[in-house]
């Protein structure tokens, strides 16, 4: 028995969700003709696809799980369950005008044209601010739209914001932010459910580990509660005593984001010898 995972064929998505397998120790040929590949070491086999077939891919039982970003999920509204969001693939859906426009307000947008590739969320968010306007369906470059006179804005998605920047555009609402999920069929055997559960416990390992860094420091014995009283780390630090006597060895786990806030306050209480080692898995 084998649990058939949908993943993008080609883009940043496909390229993080197979790097996500590989962290968690599923190997699976990087073969781009083959679209059904077998992994090894589990029982898995990844099916790669277009983005926006892979909801209903899922829905319909084709795939048992997949990875999507949201935003393609949400416009398809397939049949199917989100079960874990994976941390990467942000972006958000948003409208944008020209920069020269006085934006009021949604109330701007009424009776107004909207070029867009995903109608279904569009027509929803505008309904649940009571405004009615023309939407434009566009399969490609829909930030061209307002400077060729098709429509009055645009509703697309947006990463660093540079491409709307470059068309003269600028962003005014944010409908749906947008990441990475893992779904899955409603309708999994108990089999399937079993290896779906045994993957996300992997997942979950490579992902507490994404910007956590093991700290290892030396101290006067003296000092270790002053040096306790800085760290923030996600349970007890481990304390043990050294052949040198009234020295103690710290060892803890840090966020990478407050790691650099906190170095000098941890020099300055006592602590000597950091070292700062990457983490690759961690099991809570």
């Amino acid at each position: 028995m084998k649990l058939r995972i949908a993943v993008q064929s080609k883009g940043r998505l496909n390229e993080d969700t197979m790097e996500l397998l590989k962290e968690a120790g599923i190997k699976v040929s990087s073969s781009r003709r083959t679209l059904l590949v077998a992994a090894r070491k589990f029982p898995m086999e990844v099916l790669f696809l277009r983005d926006d077939d892979i909801p209903e891919t899922v829905a319909d039982g084709v795939a048992d799980i997949g990875v999507v970003g949201l935003n393609e999920f949400e416009e398809r509204a397939a049949d199917a369950e989100i079960v874990k969001h994976l941390g990467f693939g942000a972006c958000r859906l948003s409208i944008a005008v020209p920069k020269d426009v006085d934006y009021t307000g949604t109330e701007w947008l009424q009776g107004r044209r909207i070029a867009t590739s995903y109608p279904g969320i569009l027509s929803r968010y505008l309904e649940s601010k009571g405004v009615q306007a023309d939407i434009h369906v566009i399969t490609g470059s829909v930030e061209i739209a307002t400077g060729i006179g098709l429509a009055d804005a645009i509703f697309d998605i947006v990463s660093s914001g540079s491409t709307l920047v470059s068309n003269n555009l600028k962003e005014v609402e944010v409908a749906l932010e947008s990441d990475a999920v893992l779904i899955a069929n409603k309708n999994l055997s108990t089999e399937k459910r079993e290896i779906l559960d045994k993957l996300l416990f992997r997942i979950d390992a490579v992902m507490s580990a994404s910007d956590k860094k093991y700290v290892l420091m030396n101290a006067p014995r003296e000092c270790v509660q002053a040096i306790l009283d800085v760290l923030p780390g996600i349970k007890s630090p481990t304390v043990m005593p050294l052949a040198q006597e009234d020295w103690c060895s710290i060892h803890t786990v840090l966020d990478e984001s407050c790691f650099w806030d906190i170095i000098g306050r941890l020099k300055d209480a006592g602590a000597q010898g950091i070292l700062v080692l990457p983490i690759e898995k961690m099991i809570l």
